[in-house]
């Protein structure tokens, strides 16, 4: 018997649809009845790929006593972060206040009368462990709690709104200074430089933050050349890049790199691809990050593209070891038995592997070994031969015989359809246009750097996907499920999306007024519907589709994708100077002021905002001869745009144009450079 989510399109969802809970999609007939019964709303949210989201879907979930009770006495909706991320901001915020911590699943209680939480938290299991309740029991003092303190639950919400509005409603107040720049970027640095001591993440917005305070020399306190070189490296050697197949996990559960969280998610490989290609552009030539992008890339060709051109969202950390398994086991697809391997490989291949990797015979994982390796530089020819030995085992076929894995998409293909090699993780094949956005603007980056066209080709076939199918009735939409789009764009969609468009301006010069029309015309849409008059920045939400929202937030906070408002405010300086229009300029400086007084309070807190500061007072404009282009955007240049110019002064070899004035025409290629640094670092 199935509920209400199997019909949903959303993978996660659909997850659900077994459940003895009575779930409902968040739609207006749910707090319709929610508030005609007087029943408390219990909002769950996660993703497809969250490990915990899929065991307590397992456990709490699929328990009838657990049912029963929450089916009587609550409303339950289940909601996927993926689809709504502005509510996901709004409960999540709510829930760290509460608990001081967040996380997926977020589960959260609220009123069925205005929507407000009042309790929350993350991970429930079935009985008490980790020191934490049992759910029954949760539910029960909760819905006793909402019944019988009535007024502790009104004080408690009225705090918790007066803590949403004030968020929301930010104060302007400090100067956009120098200083202030200097004091965003070194926190992010020094974010950047912490020994963690748990759980290990990319972090990439405070890295691209770091590598552009690099060029500022001695004034940093911090050693900004060796902490982003230290990230790229425990990105590209460290366990959460998968070293056989390619691509990125979403994060390591360790200090030391190793043992990851085994979902593989979009965002987090455009943005670490884009990464790794400006660490080469800035001088860091490291064998291991070319390989990691070139892998990547063979990951993304062969199982994230599909045949439309666009980029799928994530695949789950889970994967069945058998098919006569009940549940899946995290990371089976990705881990190897030391038995096992001395059985596959001759003595040579096995001493090589131990050599470069951490191997053992008792492993790093349940037994198992993740691969991690141990120094940068080449991999010798023989290694590379024994990683494909291994690519083999896991896929049943040669990678050079492999140019595209077909996807399961659910439980059951993945369970029914005869693998040659091991039986994979689920992929949720959703097109989600800020995630696509992040992964053309790593390809497009990458592309310029390393002179790989085939990664061009990728980016453009996906950006020109979303124009082509990405509005309906005249508005943009957010995702697209087998061919429908679907839920209106947010904040991200459109801020990384008209990011991605800007990239590809640059590096592809025989389409780039293409890309910066259709970059306009979406601005344009963008600032009609989410820009804030009042208050400067972009909403989340468009006017027209917030209104089953307690408020319109302006998201300024980076997490593991970048904030929405610093790409937006970077993408308005970035137009400025292709289109030589000023009010792209103005715009920009108001969106900044409007959230001056959160840089200047919690700069550790917002690193893409201080990377938008830094393209408003160092914006560069270079213009040159079409045959310089490639070589100008294969440098590191953080605040520069580069533009053909057919007609430049007489016997010079280009333009540097910073701020509203041009230098003297350089009259060679050592002038030219002489004035770009130096526009990239004026004081």
């Amino acid at each position: 018997m199935t509920n209400r989510l199997a019909q949903s399109q959303s993978l996660y969802l659909r997850k659900h649809a077994e459940n003895p809970i009575d779930w409902w999609p968040w739609c207006e007939e749910a707090l319709t009845v929610a508030r005609r019964d007087n029943k408390p709303i219990f909002l769950s949210i996660g993703y497809s790929s969250c490990h915990w989201c899929t065991v307590m879907e397992g456990e709490a979930f699929s328990d009838r006593d657990i049912a029963e009770f929450m089916n009587t006495h609550f409303l339950p909706i289940k909601v996927d972060r993926e689809e709504r991320p502005d509510l996901d901001s709004i409960y999540m915020q709510a829930v760290q206040m509460m608990i001081g911590q967040g996380g997926w699943p977020l589960n959260a209680f609220l009123s069925p009368d205005d929507l407000i939480p009042f309790y929350g938290g993350t991970y429930f299991p079935v009985e008490p462990r980790y020191n934490r309740p049992g759910f029954l029991q949760v539910l029960q003092t909760i819905r006793r709690y909402y019944d019988t303190e009535k007024d502790k639950v009104k004080s408690l919400k009225a705090e918790i709104l007066s803590h949403l509005q004030n968020a929301a409603t930010l104060q302007s107040g400090s100067p956009l200074s120098r200083k202030l720049l200097k004091q965003g970027l070194d926190y992010s640095t020094g974010i950047l430089s912490a020994k963690d001591r748990g759980p290990s993440f990319p972090m990439i917005p405070y890295a691209e933050a770091a590598l552009r305070n690099i060029r500022f020399g001695t004034t940093s306190p911090y050693d900004a050349p060796k902490i982003c070189l230290q990230r790229g490296r425990d990105l590209s050697l460290g366990g959460i890049f998968d070293h056989v197949g390619g691509g990125f996990h979403r994060y390591t559960v360790d200090a030391t790199w190793t043992v990851p969280h085994f979902e593989k998610m979009l965002y987090d490989n455009g943005q670490i691809m884009e990464y790794l290609a400006n660490l080469w552009a800035i001088g860091f030539q490291e064998p291991a990050f070319d390989r990691a992008i070139t892998l990547t890339v063979q990951w993304l060709q062969r199982e994230m593209t599909a045949p439309q051109g666009y980029f799928y969202a994530a695949q789950d950390a889970d994967n069945f070891a058998d098919a006569t398994e009940a549940e899946p086991e995290e990371g089976a697809f990705y881990v190897w038995d030391y038995d096992n391997l001395t059985q596959w490989l001759t003595p040579e291949e096995l001493a090589a592997l131990s050599e470069q990797f951490t191997l053992s015979s008792q492993g790093n994982f349940e037994g198992f070994n993740v691969l991690q390796r141990r120094q940068l530089g080449h991999l010798s020819d023989v290694l590379e031969a024994t990683l494909q030995k291994l690519f083999t085992v896991r896929y049943g076929v040669a990678a050079a015989a492999l140019s595209t894995f077909p996807a399961a998409r659910n439980n059951q293909e993945a369970k029914s359809i005869a693998w040659q090699g091991r039986i994979p993780p689920v992929t949720d094949t959703k097109m989600i246009v800020a995630w696509n956005s992040l992964m053309i603007s790593g390809l497009a980056r990458a592309a310029a750097v390393f002179q790989r066209s085939p990664y061009l080709e990728l980016a453009t076939q996906a950006a020109q996907f979303i124009l082509d199918q990405q509005w309906s009735e005249g508005r943009f939409q957010r995702l697209n499920y087998d061919g429908q789009a679907t839920v209106s764009a947010q904040a991200e969609d459109y801020a990384l999306f008209v990011k991605a468009l800007l990239d590809l301006q640059q590096v592809d010069p025989t389409n780039s007024s293409h890309w910066l029309q259709q970059a306009k015309k979406v601005q344009e849409e963008f600032d009609e519907f989410l820009w804030s008059v009042e208050l400067g920045g972009y909403y989340n939400t468009a006017s027209d589709a917030s209104s089953d929202l307690l408020i319109r937030e302006r998201s300024y906070l980076d997490s593991a994708t970048p904030s929405a408002n610093g790409v937006a405010i970077a993408n308005l300086v970035r137009l400025a100077l292709l289109t030589e229009e000023l009010a792209y300029l103005d715009q920009a400086e108001q969106a900044l002021q409007s959230f001056s007084s959160v840089m200047q309070k919690t700069p550790q807190a917002c690193p893409t905002l201080f990377s938008a500061l830094d393209w408003f007072q160092h914006h560069t404009l270079i213009r040159t001869c079409t045959d310089r282009l490639a070589g100008l955007h294969s440098q590191y240049l953080p605040t520069a745009v580069c533009q053909a110019m057919t007609d430049l002064p007489s016997g010079s070899v280009g333009l540097v144009c910073q701020g509203l004035s041009c230098n003297e025409p350089a009259l060679s290629l050592e002038q030219l450079q002489e004035q770009i640094q130096a526009s990239q670092s004026r004081d």
